[in-house]
């Protein structure tokens, strides 16, 4: 396992060093602990682009199998600012595209961030529940993900992951530094591309907004066993 003590030395190195090396760590372990299998590449055939990938979230290995995955698009990853502040978080920070945003605030300069990037052209990758899941099992999305998509306008792909939940599961504790790898199948299932309905003249923006949250989440849960779809079986 990565110690601590190298990620630490990651850290501070010259931040082409570091993602050099980060990137040569994040391919062997996974080369080496997860069986990576994904369906529905056919999906990413002819797709409109800038796209928002939207997926549930089990691990802090999610962004790295998903990198891996989506290659072909390379979306950006919006990531919690404490996975930057931890060492050992860090090395797939700088494995992967992120833009910070600062869970479960109004973090007005981070939203206008992704929505800058979304109109050059990046396509993006959320993970709607805002946190991962301790269970397995899916849990109730934010609806931060609604407000970027409207005010891009681009298309949602729903993503359904499991798996990961193995590979690098949660410390009991909360100790992110402390996560270690494990053997695991990992299973990716990419839907299809869809476009969020407008507003009618009679819903008010509350009840449109859990509108289409729980359409998006349900379209993950589709691509997901019974026992992972949690609040939206």
């Amino acid at each position: 396992m990565i110690s601590s003590v190298t990620a630490k030395l990651i850290h501070i190195v010259p931040k082409k060093m570091s993602k050099f090396i980060s990137k040569k760590l994040v391919n062997k372990y996974l080369d080496k602990y997860a069986n990576i299998e994904v369906n529905g590449y056919e999906n990413l055939e002819g797709i409109k682009t800038p796209t928002i990938f939207v997926c549930n979230h089990l691990s802090n290995s999610d962004g790295l199998v998903l990198d891996r995955a989506l290659k072909s698009i390379d979306p950006t990853f919006i990531a919690g600012v404490k996975l930057s502040d931890n060492a050992l978080t860090n090395i797939g920070v700088n494995v992967i595209k992120t833009t910070n945003i600062t869970p479960n605030s109004s973090d007005i300069e981070g939203i206008k961030k992704v929505i800058k990037l979304v109109k050059k052209g990046e396509s993006l990758l959320i993970f709607p529940e805002g946190t991962r899941s301790r269970t397995g099992r899916m849990i109730e999305a934010k609806k931060g993900v609604v407000l970027i998509a409207r005010m891009t306008g681009a298309p949602i792909i729903p993503i359904g992951l499991y798996g990961t939940e193995k590979l690098l599961p949660i410390h009991p504790e909360g100790d992110m530094g402390a996560e270690h790898f494990n053997h695991a199948d990992v299973h990716i299932n990419i839907g299809e591309q869809f476009e969020i309905s407008a507003r009618s003249k009679e819903q008010s923006k509350k009840d449109y907004e859990s509108q289409i949250v729980d359409t998006m989440m349900k379209k993950i849960a589709a691509l997901l066993p019974e026992d992972y779809r949690g609040v939206y079986k």
